[in-house]
């Protein structure tokens, strides 16, 4: 069984890619809801995160408040790194987990769909790693159309993340999604089968 990061810029395309390679057979798990899941209240991080950054980061329910705790922690690096620390070692734990349970299940290849995967140092999870990249034009487009972003809202947030370049350089298979539905499916299928002989 192959372990696959599946990473790219927003509005990179890779949910579309993550969708293709559900329908094909893999195992695609969402990276970025095990890390919501470990955050729910009565877990041994939703404790910590609230004593570290105190009752102004939670709901009127007492969930944590992604948007109030993102706005902290994504212009203060080192705010970032202590939320990483509290939560990294239970994310790592659920992934080991889903691994163990996938394996056992007898999958093929479970995909890990992760935006920050490199930026958080966690390709060591991984046995290969996939790249979605796109051109900014299509990129600003997608994202205007799809998060009613303003320009500068979506420029900003692509500034935030490593760069294209930066990701192809670490990745076993590169995927441009700029090309219609049906070429990238293709583009997908392909790399899909080259994954099949390589186990």
């Amino acid at each position: 069984m192959k372990v696959i990061g599946l990473t790219g810029g927003i509005g990179s395309g890779k949910s579309t890619v993550a969708r293709f390679l559900a329908e094909l057979g893999a195992a695609v798990i969402d990276l970025d809801k095990v890390g919501h899941d470990v955050l729910n209240k009565g877990g041994g991080p939703y404790r910590e995160v609230v004593s570290e950054f105190g009752k102004d980061v939670l709901t009127a329910d007492g969930e944590i408040d992604r948007a109030k705790l993102g706005k902290i922690v994504f212009n203060d690096s080192q705010a970032l790194q202590r939320l990483n620390g509290i939560t990294h070692p239970a994310i790592d734990k659920a992934v080991d987990r889903i691994i163990r349970e996938q394996r056992r299940k007898g999958a093929k290849a479970v995909i890990f769909e992760a935006a920050a995967l490199l930026e958080a140092g966690r390709a060591f999870q991984v046995d290969e790693i996939w790249v979605t990249v796109a051109p900014e034009a299509t990129v600003l487009q997608r994202l205007k159309a799809r998060s009613g972003y303003s320009a500068a809202e979506a420029e900003a947030r692509i500034r935030a993340q490593m760069t294209n370049g930066e990701k192809i350089k670490r990745a076993n298979v590169v995927i441009d999604t700029d090309c219609s539905l049906d070429e990238l499916k293709a583009r997908v299928t392909a790399e899909w089968q080259k994954l099949l002989q390589r186990l």
